[in-house]
């Protein structure tokens, strides 16, 4: 009996090791994933930001029109 429960015990653990190791690949992965993402997003935001610059420099301040 005692050998048969700590063949059980021994699967499980086994069993939890190997389910640990892959949960710690995916997590692995999703991080990279993730770190791809921001990193578009902050290129994304520069690329947005210098057209706003490029577009308020080729566009003439607004003025008021001369009959106020």
């Amino acid at each position: 009996m005692n050998e048969e429960r700590l063949d059980r015990i021994e699967t499980k653990i086994t069993f939890q090791e190997d389910m640990i190791e892959e949960l710690n690949k995916v997590v692995y992965q999703q991080q990279k994933k993730l770190d791809q993402l921001e990193a578009i997003c902050e290129s994304l935001v520069s690329h947005i930001e210098s057209l706003a610059e490029e577009r308020s420099e080729s566009m003439p301040a607004i003025e008021r029109p001369p009959h106020y």
